[in-house]
């Protein structure tokens, strides 16, 4: 009886979260382990339904570098990156394309409908859901020289973002799988950051919320201890201080994109723990780091 009680316990915890939350959107960055474990995945998919049924608007963006690494690998191609970003020919653009918007996109969308979900698999070619432009990336040579441009081939950036294909699928409660695959006004597609997309849309959206998934806790101080709430301010100075860095960097400039085009909260949370989504929207003291503007 007992085990009873504390299952309604949790139920009731949740309770106020989606009296607030129902009706909102919540875009959710999928990556990392989560896509990888096969207990994971079925879970996260279980948690996006769920998220679905109770009234809330999820809509995942997902990535798939590993994914693409191997099958570069495969082909006897290596993967090379600058500043977190692979560098993308002619011949990688189209794995990035095939594996990205082809197999990892629809096996997502498979297993969400597997477990009882209704999905549609989209890139940002889809109805004209985003357009990009050439990302052209600075580096700075050292003293008085001017910065080096590096091209990175095929890698792009949103420079704009048309959601009424999700408005649509909304209206049939289906849940939008998006890969990050953009393409620009002269119809040359591009391979995107996955968490970079996830910031735009959300803000396009006006999502309530953007869940970045990753393999670690969310973001650590300069004691490596774990930080449960930030804002801006404190934000800014951590990583002008190099305490926020690497792999962080680029789903901390998603986190601030989203918050100034209006999404209320932006959470960052350890992919690696079963139901992370519904831990950290659902409870009152959630699991990872919350970003407030």
């Amino acid at each position: 009886m007992k085990e009873l009680i504390k299952k309604a316990d949790i139920l009731l915890e949740a309770l106020p979260y989606i009296r607030e939350f129902t009706g909102k959107t919540v875009v959710i960055k999928y990556g990392g382990s989560a896509m990888v474990s096969e207990d994971l995945r079925s879970n996260f998919a279980r948690d996006i339904i769920l998220l679905r049924y109770v009234g809330l608007k999820p809509v995942v963006v997902h990535g798939g570098g590993p994914q693409i690494g191997k099958t570069l690998e495969k082909m006897g191609k290596e993967s090379k990156f600058v500043r977190g970003h692979r560098v993308t020919d002619d011949e990688t653009m189209d794995v990035v394309e095939m594996v990205l918007g082809g197999k990892v996109n629809k096996e997502i969308v498979a297993l969400i409908q597997k477990h009882g979900g209704k999905a549609v698999g989209l890139t940002g070619k889809d109805g004209g859901l985003f357009f990009a432009e050439k990302l052209l990336i600075h580096e700075s040579p050292g003293g008085d020289g001017p910065p080096e441009i590096i091209d990175t081939g095929k890698v792009g950036r949103i420079i704009s973002v048309h959601p009424e294909v999700i408005h649509r699928l909304d209206e049939g409660n289906f849940i939008p799988v998006i890969a990050p695959v953009g393409v620009d006004v002269d119809g040359n597609t591009y391979n995107i950051n996955a968490d970079s997309v996830a910031g735009a849309l959300a803000a396009a959206l006006r999502a309530k919320k953007l869940v970045l998934m990753t393999d670690v806790p969310g973001i650590t101080d300069e004691k490596g201890e774990l930080v449960s709430s930030i804002g801006r301010e404190r934000l800014d100075s951590m990583v002008a201080a190099g305490v926020v860095h690497g792999g962080m960097i680029p789903k901390v400039e998603a986190a601030i994109s989203a918050l100034d085009g209006g999404v209320s909260k932006v959470h960052i949370v350890d992919g690696r723990v079963n139901h992370a989504v519904l831990l950290e929207i659902f409870t009152q003291t959630g699991i990872g780091t919350e970003i407030l503007p």
